[in-house]
C-alpha cells in the first residue's frame, strides 16, 4: 500500500528567529519513500541538516520576520501489516541488557521514575514479566487517562498525567514509558504519522502521533497506550528519551504558530 503524508506549519515571528526542526521521516524508512519528504519553506530560506545523537534527521533555519510556511508532501510504501504482537517476547535482566538500551531505563524530563516507582510496583509486581507486563501497563494507562485535546499542556509530565487523569497521545506515552522503566523495561518515545487506515469512522483531526517502543526479547517493539490496539500505517519520524528529544520545532525567540495541518492518507500510486 502507499500512504501520502505531509504537513504545513505557519509561524509568525516578530524578528528573525533560529529554529530546530525535526520533521523528516526516520532514516529507517528511507527505502520506503516513493516520493521523498523534502522540506519546503516560503519564503525560500537556507536549510541545513544534521543527525542528532539518537539518529534523527534534523533541520536548522532562521525564520525571517513575518510569516514563514514550512511544508512537505511525501509518499511512503507500507506493508499494510498491523503492529507486531509477540506475546512470548521476554523481559531481560538489567545486567543482560545491551549498553545502548540502558539510557532508556533512566528518568528524563517528562518521565519521573523516582515519583512513580512505588505506583508501578503496586500495580505490576504481580504481572508476568515480558510482553504481558508491558501490555498490562498499556491497559492501565489507556483506561486511566481520558483523551482531551482541550486540556493538552506541553509541560505535563508522566507524574502529572497520572494524577490528573487527562491528556493527549504524548501523555499516554510518557506515563507508559515511565511505568515500564520503573519495572526495569527499557522504553523510548516515538513520534510520527499515524492515520486512520483500517479504522471505522468518525475520524478526529489529524496531528502528529506519539507512541513508544519497549525492549523485549532482544529487540524494540511498538506499543501504543492511547489506541491500545495494533494499527496500520505507522510512519516513524523520530525517537528519544521523551518528547523533549523529538520536538517537531524548537524556536529560539518569540513566535506564534498561525497554522498547523497534518495529513496521512492511503492512496493509489502509479509513480
Amino acid at each position: 500500500m502507499h500512504i501520502k503524508v505531509g504537513y504545513e506549519l505557519i509561524f509568525d515571528c516578530p524578528q528573525p528567529t533560529p529554529m530546530l526542526l525535526m520533521l523528516n521521516i526516520h532514516f529507517s524508512r528511507a527505502g520506503d519513500l516513493a516520493m521523498p519528504d523534502h522540506l519546503v519553506t516560503a519564503p525560500s530560506i537556507p536549510v541545513t541538516t544534521y543527525r542528532d545523537s539518537f539518529g534523527n534527521w534534523c533541520s536548522r533555519i532562521v525564520a525571517p520576520a513575518g510569516l514563514t510556511r514550512i511544508s512537505t508532501t511525501a509518499v511512503v510504501r507500507d506493508s499494510g501489516i498491523p503492529d507486531l504482537v509477540v506475546p512470548d517476547a521476554q523481559q531481560h535482566k538489567v545486567e543482560d541488557l545491551p549498553e545502548e538500551a540502558l539510557l532508556f531505563l533512566l528518568p528524563s524530563r517528562y518521565c519521573e521514575t523516582e515519583l512513580l516507582s512505588g505506583v508501578a510496583a503496586n500495580l505490576f509486581n504481580n504481572t508476568p514479566p515480558g510482553w504481558a507486563r508491558v501490555q498490562a501497563i498499556c491497559d492501565f494507562v489507556h483506561n486511566h487517562i481520558s483523551f482531551d485535546y482541550q486540556l493538552a499542556r506541553n509541560t505535563r509530565t508522566a507524574w502529572e498525567a497520572y494524577n490528573e487523569g487527562v491528556g493527549v497521545c504524548r501523555d499516554y506515552a510518557h506515563l507508559a514509558i515511565t511505568l515500564c522503566r520503573c519495572m526495569n523495561i527499557p522504553a523510548r518515545y516515538c513520534t510520527g504519522y499515524l492515520g486512520d487506515i483500517g479504522m471505522p469512522p468518525p475520524y478526529g483531526t489529524m496531528d502528529f502521533a506519539g507512541w513508544f517502543e519497549a525492549y523485549l526479547g532482544g529487540q524494540w517493539y511498538t506499543f501504543d497506550a492511547r489506541n491500545n490496539i495494533p494499527r496500520i500505517g505507522r510512519v516513524l519520524i523520530a525517537r528519544g528519551r521523551d518528547a523533549v528529544d523529538v520536538a517537531i520545532s524548537t524556536t529560539f525567540g518569540p513566535n506564534t504558530l498561525r497554522g498547523f495541518t497534518v495529513w496521512t492518507d492511503e492512496i493509489a500510486w502509479t509513480g
